[in-house]
């Protein structure tokens, strides 16, 4: 009996040593990729499918994973931690070749401003503690390592071509307190709809075909 219970304790022992836990897959700090064929990758706050997504990334985006285990990674994105299925997300030498693709700064500042949703609105805001318009565009665009923007909707107004067919990343712009005067600027994100910062919703998404917004618009810069 005795000798029973010592092989049991040593199997128990055994398999938990070749079956590692959700924390211990994967080497903490790895870079990997989302490779998904089109559109973008869930990402949900429990590893599962009946997780809530809470944002949205884009392919070529590079994250750090902290664990993997059962098809799903765990992984750090703008400081919070989240997961994604393993099957969409790549590693090793294929890092390299994903760095012409994140070049693709307009759809990563598409993905980062998601990822700030309902996020409140504040006047000259420019954190995830809250965002006024200009200020959501500009952080959006340089997390995803575009510069070159100015602070203010107005002064945005000036910069990049004018363009009439939208493509996502493309800049909104309105006159909120009628006229011409540029005051609030928007994300196109494609399938007409944009994503800004509202007074009155936060960091928010919205039709362009919006009651209040269509007929305040002033035009489209392309970057």
């Amino acid at each position: 009996m005795f000798k029973r219970i010592i092989a049991s304790t040593m199997l128990i022992s055994l398999l938990a040593t070749a079956t590692p836990s959700m924390d211990q897959a994967s080497a903490a700090g790895t870079a990997y990729h989302v490779n998904v064929s089109s559109g973008y990758l869930n990402v949900r706050n429990q590893p599962s499918l009946s997780g809530k997504v809470y944002t949205q990334l884009a392919k070529g985006y590079n994250v750090t994973v902290t664990s993997q285990g059962n098809g799903w990674a765990r992984i750090i994105f703008n400081g919070k931690i989240g997961y994604v299925s393993s099957k969409y997300i790549a590693a090793g030498s294929t890092v390299t070749k994903a760095s012409t693709v994140s070049t693709d700064y307009k759809s990563k500042a598409i993905s980062i401003a998601k990822s700030q949703m309902g996020v409140k609105y504040v006047w000259g805001g420019t954190t995830s503690s809250g965002f006024d318009c200009s200020g959501l565009v500009t952080y959006a665009f340089k997390n995803a390592g575009y510069n070159k923007l100015p602070r203010t909707a107005g002064e945005m107004y000036n910069v990049g071509t004018k363009v009439t067919s939208y493509k996502p990343g493309d800049l909104l712009f309105y006159a909120t307190s009628g006229g011409k005067k540029v005051t609030h600027v928007a994300i196109y994100i494609g399938n007409g709809q944009m994503i800004h910062a509202a007074t009155s919703k936060g960091v928010s998404i919205a039709s362009i075909n919006n009651s209040y917004w269509k007929p305040r618009f002033i035009g489209a810069k392309r970057l």
